[in-house]
């Protein structure tokens, strides 16, 4: 197969697996995560079975992975997505060191069902003082020698 042939067949099962998600009351996203050619997992949107706001197709799909290949490193796997993922999950995505993805439908193709992330990437990108949300460093006691740092290094070599 060539590699436009992979993604059709990969994002078209991504779709399918929102579709059924559809049917069973949930949101309209599903997500694969592809090793070598094989997909490795899958997951679907389960925000309002679950009452989880972390509970995206892709989130589901990067947990499962993760427990398929006995590893948080998901490097050399490719995620397709039926919708494109949110800040939350690419973020996932990138600290699990997946190095691809692939989605179906924009957030322009969401926007009009209410389903677009694109005002989060926007904040996002806006200094902390300028956000919706406050976001700021307090500091700990021990900042001088971040202790559970020294404390997690030490015991790793252990």
């Amino acid at each position: 197969m060539t590699r436009d042939a992979d993604d059709r067949l990969f994002l078209d099962a991504a779709i399918a697996l929102a579709r059924g998600n559809v049917e069973r009351g949930g949101r309209p996203f599903g997500a694969l995560v592809v090793k070598d050619g094989a997909v490795i997992a899958t997951g679907v949107n389960t925000i309002l079975a679950s009452n989880d706001p972390t509970a995206h197709a892709e989130m589901s799909a990067i947990r499962a992975a993760s427990q398929a290949l006995t590893s948080p490193d998901l490097s050399g796997c490719t995620v397709y997505a039926s919708g494109h993922p949110c800040p939350m999950c690419l973020a996932a995505m990138r600290m699990a060191g997946v190095g691809e993805v692939a989605f179906a439908y924009s957030n322009e193709d969401g926007a009009p069902f209410g389903l677009s992330t694109a005002a989060i990437y926007d904040e996002l990108r806006l200094p902390f003082a300028e956000q919706s949300m406050s976001i700021r460093h307090v500091g700990a006691a021990d900042a001088v020698a971040p202790a559970i740092y020294t404390e997690w290094q030490r015991a790793d070599r252990d």
